[in-house]
């Protein structure tokens, strides 16, 4: 398979993971979770749940849409990819101070903890990959 389009695949795979964003603050009951928390801190939440899915559509987007110039190896294409895997390594050791398991209560949130796990393994492997070859 062309590196082009494994590019425009893991760009797709970047706004089909933000659905995970979306689904996490209902399945977590943040409203409630939150109130009990100053209003500063409370903002500072959704602001950077913001900031990090824009984040996530934007690489999703570049991947789409600027493929041929990721896979060009230029220096600007191979330092946005070591940007994207370095954004996704530290996703993944982040990953791991959280203590998730009291709310994979259900086969379909395991699997979608694991597949996002999977995914951000994909993509700090894939973008790194491009950065360095």
């Amino acid at each position: 398979m062309d590196t082009v389009l494994l590019i425009r695949l893991a760009g797709l795979a970047h706004l089909v993971s933000l659905t995970a964003m979306f689904y996490a603050p209902v399945n977590l009951r943040w409203d409630e979770e939150l109130a009990s928390l100053p209003r500063l801190l409370r903002q500072m939440c959704n602001v950077y749940q913001a900031y990090t899915g824009v984040t996530i559509a934007a690489l999703g987007l570049v991947s789409l849409f600027c493929a041929p110039d990721l896979a060009s190896g230029i220096p600007l294409a191979r330092a946005v990819c070591a940007y994207i895997a370095l954004f996704w390594g530290a996703r993944l050791l982040l990953q791991r101070t959280y203590d998730f398991a009291p709310h994979l209560k259900s086969v379909w949130l395991r699997l979608g903890y694991h597949g996002l796990t999977g995914l951000f393994v994909v993509f700090t492997s894939f973008y790194g990959w491009l950065a360095l070859r």
